[in-house]
């Protein structure tokens, strides 16, 4: 099995939807795998909130569906995650909280770049994603119809939902009524500050059922409150500003919403030539089964295998539970080996 390697693409100045440029923008990426003479054994799986090209590690592994003895596994960084351009490492004056809106469409435009010239890829067998990323996997199917086999979103949707944008915008407000967040406040974490996104990260990315069956202990919580410290250490290792826009660009998910659909979500969706599986989890509260539900009719050729588990959105998080791994490992299996 080859070896995982991290490279760097140089996308020089970089045109977003709005219009504006990154300047020197680039992209971090991780590669699992071997590229095939043809060019066409690539899976991509772009990165997710508050991750990075690491966090796919669990999938990907001999004998598993992300098989690097036969497939070239490529892991994009999301711009914002401070592993491709965001707010921590870009220059001035778009640096800090100046950072642009960077879109979902901007990332799958700028993950193309990185496949088609730094790689010379011809066609990807698929595109999939958790959460933030399994937006990213719709855009991939709809944008690039004739170079993508297959999509899967994994407790993802084709737009935010209005209650998971309203979540969201609790995540938005918080960091700008923290004192002195325009004034260096972007940078580091105010303890105050930090307590709050930590106790709105749990409320949410697990269930009810999770917690209420004690779960938590199972992660070497003995309480809730030392759940809570854990899940601030966690978020303790970001930047703020590089959080923050990655909220606005989680707010700004829409599949449709660019010169190629004009806002028609049914345009959109029914652009989408690939085979598509849609995986939600019965208990996640930011991506509900009812938001894939609606979108399956208007997909030419999408299923639904929903993930029954107490985890929530958690479910889909590469490593977080063992089951949940299996289950959606055996979906992906099935997806890579049909026609």
């Amino acid at each position: 099995m080859s070896k995982a390697a991290e490279g760097r693409f140089e996308l020089g100045d970089f045109e977003l939807q709005s219009g504006t440029i990154l300047p020197d923008a680039f992209l971090g990426y991780v590669t699992h795998g071997t590229l095939n003479d043809s060019r066409d054994n690539i899976i991509v799986y772009p990165t997710w909130y508050a991750g990075n090209h690491n966090g796919a590690e669990p999938y990907i592994g001999q004998g598993k569906a992300l098989d690097p003895d036969h497939y070239f596994i490529v892991v994009p960084d999301m711009f914002t995650n401070g592993y491709s351009t965001s707010p921590s490492n870009c220059v001035p004056p778009l640096n800090g909280i100046n950072f642009p809106l960077v879109t979902p469409f901007d990332n799958v435009v700028a993950q193309y770049q990185l496949l088609t010239e730094q790689f010379g890829v011809t066609g990807v067998q698929l595109a999939m994603g958790f959460s933030m990323s399994g937006q990213q996997a719709y855009h991939w199917g709809a944008l690039y119809p004739d170079f993508v086999a297959r999509i899967c979103s994994i407790c993802g949707s084709a737009k935010t939902a209005p209650h998971n944008w309203l979540y969201l915008n609790t995540y938005k407000s918080a960091m700008e009524s923290s004192e002195g967040w325009s004034n260096g406040g972007t940078e580091n974490w105010s303890p105050k500050l930090l307590a709050v996104i930590a106790s709105i990260a749990a409320t949410m990315a697990w269930s009810q059922d999770w917690f209420r069956q004690g779960s938590y202990r199972d992660a070497g919580a003995n309480t809730l409150e030392e759940f809570l410290a854990g899940t601030a250490g966690f978020f303790e290792t970001w930047v703020p500003a590089d959080l923050y826009a990655q909220t606005l660009t989680w707010m700004a998910a829409d599949v449709s919403a660019n010169e190629n659909f004009n806002g028609d979500m049914n345009a959109a969706l029914g652009a989408i030539k690939a085979r598509t599986l849609l995986m939600p989890c019965d208990t996640d509260m930011y991506f509900r089964v009812a938001d894939n539900e609606a979108e399956l009719a208007k997909i030419p050729t999408a299923e639904l295998k929903v993930i029954h588990s107490s985890w929530g959105h958690m479910a889909g998080m590469p490593g977080a539970n063992p089951d949940d791994d299996a289950f959606v490992d055996a979906a992906l299996k099935e997806l890579l080996a049909s026609g």
